[in-house]
């Protein structure tokens, strides 16, 4: 049995299914919305008109799921787990019946649901998270019918950038109100401001260090301003992009263990920690951070693939583990893209590790070849040992992926020492001579060096 028909869920559900027919395993899974197997990530692109329908966004139909002899239940929403019954409890949001079923085995793929804070005029008419497919379809309808032009966007993290970009295209007059003191807090603030001057430079308006406290409505109900303690924000519609966390009500209600984010924990199997027919995994779950040693929850549909496929494996018969994460995590802001791996300086103090930091800047290409973009590259490593521990990168095109080689070697618990010897693709149209982040590796080395 399955409670969630999106990326985790119903991986697990494939999965499980190549490995056995329909007569040795029955699978049931249940989703109380309108879509399965889509792609949340894409909706701000979705909304922006990158991406021409809604449609492209779905990897897989209920209909082509059901093909598969995988019973799909949808507009179904379990409200209730029995953990020593071996039971969930189930109410069609159609029909209005409510029933028990049965399980031998239990798949737990909730996701996440986002944060929305209790604030006057939050529910107000024009107010949208952007979460699942039905609330960016909610979204498009909004803007269609709304003769204004002004956009508040409330949070600067990835969903909050990636939506301003969608209202920039749209041609609206976009407010980015965030709390921080730097747009994009998955960034040390340093790296974090040159986003800031990025997006500033886009036509983007930028407040930061400010909190909103109520959303201010018109005559007619709908949504006409953001207030924070100082100013007043007008908007005729507000996109809220705070972050979100797992949505784990039905796990806690059922006495299933979570850790200090409020995810479920489980062991290297995806099996719930003290619960040998129990799995969970996506936006749900907190995963071992390999660089840090700790747990942390990051919602990213790589990883809730990822989950399914081991979760499938382990159901239907077979063995596999997931051995944990490093935090990598790429976005773009219209032409500026953003990436970051493993630890920024905050968390590698909070893990009680030593460590140098240098930032360099470089380009994109060879500095002589048309189009070379200058990106800026930040990497951490521990202090004594050389270990790499974190790189972050802001540039223009060519930037973000480059962090990828950073994940690799944080998976592999490189030094940067090591890093600097590392056989990269080289020609003018790709890289430079020294690709930037051996650059940043070569001051890293002789940071370490110097700190003995």
């Amino acid at each position: 049995m399955v409670i969630g028909g999106d990326a985790a869920g119903m991986s697990a559900a494939s999965q499980a299914r190549r490995l056995k027919g329909p007569d040795e395993l029955e699978i049931v899974a249940f989703e109380r919305g309108h879509f399965t197997s889509y792609s949340a990530c894409g909706i701000p692109y979705w909304v922006g008109g990158d991406v021409p329908s809604r449609d492209e966004l779905i990897a897989r139909t209920p209909e082509e799921h059901r093909e598969r002899d995988i019973d799909l239940r949808m507009r179904t929403e379990v409200t209730e787990i029995d953990v020593e019954g071996g039971r969930v409890h189930a109410r069609d949001l159609e029909s209005g019946t409510e029933a028990w079923t049965s399980y031998d085995k239990l798949v737990i793929g909730t996701g996440a649901r986002p944060v929305r804070p209790s604030l006057p005029g939050i529910d107000a008419p024009g107010v949208h998270g952007v979460q699942t497919l039905d609330d960016g379809q909610a979204l498009l309808d909004t803007l269609a019918r709304t003769p204004g032009r002004r956009a508040v966007v409330i949070g600067a993290g990835y969903i909050g950038v990636e939506m301003a970009e969608a209202l920039i295209q749209r041609r609206y007059e976009v407010t980015v109100v965030n709390r921080g003191a730097e747009p994009m807090s998955t960034l040390d603030p340093d790296m974090g401001r040159l986003v800031h001057d990025a997006m500033s430079g886009m036509g983007i308006e930028m407040v930061n260090d400010a909190e909103v406290t109520k959303i201010l409505t018109g005559d007619d109900g709908r949504v006409r301003a953001v207030a924070t303690e100082d100013a007043e924000y007008p908007a005729d519609v507000v996109v809220l992009g705070i972050g979100v966390r797992p949505e784990t009500g039905l796990a806690q209600a059922a006495g299933l263990p979570l850790g200090e984010h409020g995810g479920l924990l489980t062991d290297l199997a995806m099996r719930v920690r003290g619960h040998d027919n129990i799995w969970a995994g996506g936006d749900c779950v907190e995963v071992l951070d390999l660089v840090s040693g700790r747990e942390r929850h990051i919602a990213l549909g790589t990883h809730a693939n990822k989950h399914g496929q081991v979760i499938g494996s382990n159901v239907g018969g077979s063995y596999a583990t997931f051995p944990g994460v490093v935090g990598t995590a790429v976005s773009k802001v219209c032409d500026l893209e953003i990436a970051r791996t493993g630890l920024r300086e905050k968390e590698a103090r909070s893990a009680g590790l030593q460590f140098t930091s240098v930032t360099i800047e470089s380009t994109s290409r060879a500095g002589y070849y048309p189009g070379a973009a200058v990106m800026t590259v930040k990497m951490l490593a521990e202090r004594l040992t050389g270990r790499l521990l974190g790189v972050q990168i802001v540039g223009r095109e060519g930037a973000a992926k480059r962090v990828d080689i950073a994940a690799v070697a944080l998976t592999a618990r490189m030094t940067v020492d090591q890093m600097t010897a590392l056989d990269l693709g080289y020609a003018p149209p790709f890289s430079p001579v020294w690709d930037p982040v051996l650059v940043a590796a070569r001051k890293a080395v002789a940071a370490v060096r110097s700190a003995g």
